[in-house]
Parts: C-alpha cells; structure tokens; sequence
C-alpha cells in the first residue's frame, strides 16, 4: 500500500535549483522536495510520499491522517519517540487514555 504521511515543513530552500525543505516527523526531520508545493511555508503541513510533498494541508487534516496511521499501524518507519506525534513536535495530543503510538 502506498502511503501518504503528514509532516510539518521546518525550512523551506533551494538545492541545485530545485525546491526542498525539511519536514518533521515527530521528531524525525528529512529533507523532502517541495516543487509540487511551491507555494509552502515553514510552520505548514503537508502529505509525503516517497520523498516528495504532494499536498498542503491544515494542521487539522494532518492530525486526522496521523491518527489513522497511527490505527492502521503504518508509523513504524519514523520510529516515533514513544509520546510524540509528527504534529505536534510534541506530546502525542490525541491518544486514548494511557496510550502512545506504536
């Protein structure tokens, strides 16, 4: 299955002429080519796939596309920090009661 995950883009720049950024995971930043996003700023949100931010998306859109991640158990490749939400940069806001992402 191919998946898009949600990320905060942390610093947008050019690298050889070509629009990158780097993107948070919860805690796990890569760089991500943003040129099917030109228009993204730091502090936004957006869907990766393969390296690539394919779409925009509100704060909001990226916490329901986290959680269903998070419930479909596809978060196993950022290795997340056990309370950490790629959202958040932070605490993982919306568990149940006592519980953290895989």
């Amino acid at each position: 299955m191919c998946l898009g995950i949600p990320g905060r883009v942390v610093d947008v720049h050019r690298e050889q002429d070509i629009l990158m950024g780097k993107v948070d995971f919860g805690g796990v930043t890569k760089s991500i080519c943003l040129e099917c996003t030109p228009q993204v700023q730091p502090g936004e949100y957006v869907i990766v796939h393969v390296g690539f931010a394919l779409q925009v998306i509100d704060e909001a859109r990226a916490q329901d596309v986290f959680r269903f991640l998070v419930q479909m158990g596809e978060t196993d490749e950022f290795a997340l920090a056990e309370g950490v939400s790629p959202m958040s940069g932070g605490a993982y806001q919306n568990a149940p009661d006592g519980e953290t992402p895989p």
